[in-house]
């Protein structure tokens, strides 16, 4: 699939045809409810669909994407926010990978966590002039 820019559109009709994808009713609403949250959280954000998920950017660089699974959201801040926040994810119970958290559709969103790694991807990016990290 082509990377797909978000212009002025709203983001649910945006993100829509990945969302439909989603086959439970109340997990597709969460995963919008999350979007929405970014968008509201961080405004300067940039949205794009590419790899068949929803990412977010700053000035073209990638801060945090997500894809969707039958018993889980997963969230992905590459490698560097995955490495920073280990402990954190450990301490709160939160399986991870080495560059993925999975947040169970039936577990309360910790938006609090989010929004630092979120926070730590902008500011650790700032020079960033490539998609990834080298």
């Amino acid at each position: 699939m082509a990377t797909i820019i978000r212009d002025d559109e709203p983001l649910g009709e945006f993100f829509e045809p990945l969302l439909s994808k989603i086959p439970v009713e109340e997990n597709r609403a969460r995963a919008l409810e999350v979007l929405e949250w970014i968008e509201a959280t961080f405004p300067q954000l940039g949205w794009r669909i590419a790899w068949n998920q929803p990412m977010a950017t700053d000035h073209g660089t990638f801060i945090v994407g997500f894809s969707y699974a039958k018993k889980h959201m997963a969230v992905a801040p590459e490698f560097a926010g995955m490495e920073r926040f280990a402990d954190e994810l450990d301490e709160r119970g939160i399986s991870h990978g080495t560059m993925m958290f999975r947040l169970p559709w039936a577990d309360p969103v910790p938006f609090d966590l989010l929004e630092d790694i979120i926070r730590f991807n902008i500011e650790d990016k700032k020079g960033v002039s490539t998609f990834w990290r080298k």
